[in-house]
């Protein structure tokens, strides 16, 4: 019996988890934009970043996914902690919808929508329809999820030993929090706890009292998989980590001290234990944002006193272009500039990065590489379509001729970023795969970024000072990496043929080279735009 009882328990919750991630994929799909781009528009006003993570919670299904998110964009300092603890505050009430749903007996759905979900999936003539398709499939393989669960349970009303261990919870709270947040942690998945504590429900085997404390747990044992990501991060991000465990155990602590009362509230809102362990999970969440909502700045200074140290955050978007300089051409074109120029030290940034992670081996920049090339491709698309808007107003032939250089510059600059995330992805595949650089060739890789580091710097200082001379200097020295380039690959193939070198890492250590010298030509592209008439 007990097999039996196990193979349907977690043959069902794993229906439930590929349910919920294949339902997020087809929202988040559906929904177009990438949601870390819905993230990143978030003002410094605390209210806005509540509802974004709600409706980017809804969108991913899972709190754990925002509030990883939120850390990653932190560390990489896209984010300042009153944006990311707004968003936090929001993604715990979102996350609260997956078990409204799944509270509601819609087993006999279940079906339907994984056969319409399937064949839309399949059949689908455009991108949207199979997007719908994956969502409804996912949908009904999360009810599916639910209904293995709950049947597998059906022994368990008859078992004294694990009906004494729900009662003991119901008496003892403290006890089924810790037990709670306990599993909640060892699975990551707050949503996946509490289908199962609805689970039990739906077959009588629980009742409210003790069904609270479970909820409750899951809301401490979600925020594990943020502190696992914020280890070895930036202050800032342990600042964020550390605000997602705090405001979940300062709201438990409440209701524990509270239970009579939110107990009875709960009693109140449903008539079914599946409902009201759903709107449990739900209250929780909105009365503890509504409670610390008002104390939002001391919260964050408790945070501060906690984690001792200075934020760090970049601005998101773009930071000199104003429309209101179109009236003057001029100025929205020196605007242009210094938005290309911040974009240019970004990209510089993320090679140098790059090359870091593949010489020292340690993957703690590759997020922040990765959002870094985002926020860059997002800043190119902002100047073309600044000076796009510029090109409809009057401007003279030299003016039209600057503009169209920057808009050249911006695609060179945007280029040279796509190439050192080329390079961190490669090093993420040495270390994934644990293949062997030698230091030899790691050496080697170092001196020809040196070269190519000196091209990426002049080219800056010649655009920022449009200095002719200092770009034709960053043009000639483009020989020197091109036969460095050369002398380097025939001086490793000629290891690879002595079979001083693994194959798999000669790949590797030439497509690092050959990213390396696009860069330089790059570089040598921005020079020629400063050369002929910046």
């Amino acid at each position: 019996m007990y097999w039996l009882l196990a193979a349907g328990m977690l043959g069902g919750l794993g229906l439930f988890l590929f349910g919920i991630q294949m339902m997020a994929s087809g929202m988040q799909k559906i929904a177009g934009e990438k949601l870390r781009r819905i993230l990143e528009v978030l003002t410094g006003k605390p209210i806005i970043g509540v509802f974004t993570g709600i409706l980017v919670t809804i969108l991913v299904q899972s709190s754990s996914t925002t509030t990883v998110m939120l850390v990653g964009f932190v560390n990489a300092g896209l984010m300042n902690l009153s944006q990311a603890v707004g968003a936090i505050m929001g993604a715990n009430i979102g996350t609260t919808i997956t078990a409204q749903i799944i509270s509601f007996k819609l087993e006999y759905l279940a079906l339907p929508f994984v056969g319409i979900g399937g064949l839309l999936n399949f059949f689908g003539r455009r991108r949207v329809y199979r997007y719908m398709g994956q969502t409804m499939l996912g949908f009904g393989l999360l009810f599916m999820g639910m209904v293995t669960m709950s049947e597998a349970m059906y022994p368990l009303r008859e078992n004294a030993t694990f009906l004494n261990l729900l009662v003991m919870f119901g008496q003892r709270p403290l006890l089924g929090i810790l037990f709670s947040a306990l599993f909640t942690a060892v699975i990551q998945s707050s949503s996946g706890a509490t289908g199962i504590i609805i689970a039990l429900s739906l077959q009588g085997l629980i009742s409210v009292e003790s069904a609270i404390p479970l909820i409750l747990g899951t809301n401490i044992g979600t925020c594990v998989t943020a502190m696992l990501a914020s280890v070895g991060a930036s202050i800032s991000a342990r600042k964020a980590a550390v605000s997602h465990v705090l405001f979940n155990v300062i709201g438990v602590l409440l209701a524990l001290i509270f239970l009579r009362p939110f107990t009875a509230i709960i009693l109140e809102t449903a008539t079914t234990v599946a409902r009201q362990t759903a709107n449990a999970h739900t209250i929780f969440n909105v009365l503890n944002t509504i409670i610390v909502f008002p104390f939002f700045k001391y919260f964050i200074r408790l945070v501060n006193y906690i984690i001792p140290g200075e934020d760090v955050s970049v601005d998101i978007g773009p930071k000199y272009l104003d429309k209101r300089m179109m009236k003057a051409p001029a100025a929205a074109i020196r605007a242009s500039k210094q938005e290309l120029l911040r974009m240019s030290n970004m990209a510089r940034d993320i090679v140098q990065e790059s090359i870091d992670v593949f010489c020292n081996g340690s993957r703690k920049k590759i997020p922040h590489i990765m959002q870094m090339e985002d926020l860059v491709d997002g800043l190119e698309k902002e100047i073309n379509l600044y000076l796009q808007e510029l090109s409809q107003h009057s401007l003279t032939r030299q003016q039209a001729t600057v503009v169209a250089g920057i808009m050249s510059a911006a695609n060179d600059v945007e280029r040279i970023a796509d190439h050192g995330c080329n390079i961190a992805y490669i090093s993420e595949m040495v270390l994934d795969d644990k293949l062997q650089v030698t230091a030899m060739a790691k050496d080697e890789v170092y001196s020809l970024f040196k070269k190519v580091d000196e091209m990426m710097a002049g080219a800056i200082e010649a655009m920022a000072s449009e200095n002719v001379h200092l770009a034709k200097e960053v043009v000639r020295k483009d020989d020197i990496v091109d036969e460095m380039e050369r002398t380097l690959r025939k001086s490793h193939i000629e290891r690879v043929n002595r079979k001083e070198c693994i194959p798999a890492s000669g790949v590797i250590y030439l497509d690092v080279l050959s990213n390396l010298e696009r860069v330089a030509d790059h570089c040598v592209n921005l020079g020629n735009i400063v050369a002929g008439d910046f």
